[in-house]
């Protein structure tokens, strides 16, 4: 029977790599120049589970865990920390972050947790004031993702709309603003005022309980189908893009629409 490897020997192997007689390629690497293949992991992670592709979705897990691997035994490397400190701190977060599982805290639906987790999270970060705590979410997130972290934690302060009738209402005044700042033919104010339109826009996926990153995803993946849609039935009538009016292309849109 084949040996089947387990964590330990995932670590030593990575060990192996970085040593002296190990691969030249894995030795150059640092903490910097492998921020691009965590992050491409987690993206590839995410596309598998979306393909519901479980196979393809172990072994991107499996690369998402070497990256934690392979930066771990670079700070042990440097005398900063290792594996086991890693594992022994998300073990300990777990714990105190699940208080209701873990002690005699109380907390039987889900808000009650994420009230619970938001407040330990504050308390163990204490942050120097308000903004502190707004600016602690990473630049490195998804631009959508960031905002309504952002949002999520300013309304923990108070700070946030009463309902999302009046983002509604903040949504046509930023498309007012965006449209005066085209007319004028400035772009920073064009840059600026589509921000903010994109800003309001998170605020209502998240009055709504909407992953605006999933919903944008969505809403490509839709019209790449419906262009898809365009041109199949372009060849069928022995046309190309090229030979097709825009007027064309619009009526066969609305068709796709009724498609499923």
């Amino acid at each position: 029977m084949d040996k089947k490897y387990d964590f330990n020997d995932l670590c030593e192997i990575m060990k192996k790599l970085l040593g002296e007689n190990g691969c030249p390629w894995d030795k150059k690497q640092n903490h910097d120049t492998l921020k691009q293949y965590l992050i491409e992991e987690c993206y590839e992670a995410v596309e598998a589970i979306n393909n519901k592709d479980y196979n393809n979705l172990a072994e991107e897990l499996g690369d998402i865990l070497l990256q934690v691997v392979f930066n771990s035994e670079l700070a042990d490397m440097n005398g900063k920390f290792d594996i086991y400190d890693v594992i022994n701190g998300i073990c300990l977060k777990m714990i105190r972050r699940h208080p209701h599982v873990f002690s005699n805290v109380k907390a039987d639906t889900e808000e009650k947790v994420l009230k619970n987790w938001e407040e330990i999270k504050k308390e163990e970060k204490r942050p120097k004031n308000a903004v502190c705590c707004l600016r602690e979410v990473p630049k490195s997130l998804p631009a959508l993702i960031r905002a309504k972290k952002v949002q999520a934690k300013a309304s923990g302060y108070g700070f946030d709309f009463e309902n999302i009738e009046e983002i509604f209402d903040k949504l046509d005044e930023e498309k007012k603003e965006l449209i005066e700042s085209y007319k004028s033919g400035k772009k920073g104010d064009i840059f600026a005022e589509f921000g903010d339109l994109l800003f309001t826009a998170v605020n209502i996926s998240r009055f709504l309980s909407i992953n605006s990153e999933l919903a944008l995803t969505n809403a490509t993946e839709k019209f790449i189908n419906r262009f898809e849609y365009i041109e199949t039935a372009a060849f069928a009538a022995g046309k190309t893009f090229e030979q097709m009016s825009l007027y064309e292309m619009n009526v066969l849109w609305n068709e796709s629409k009724s498609q499923k």
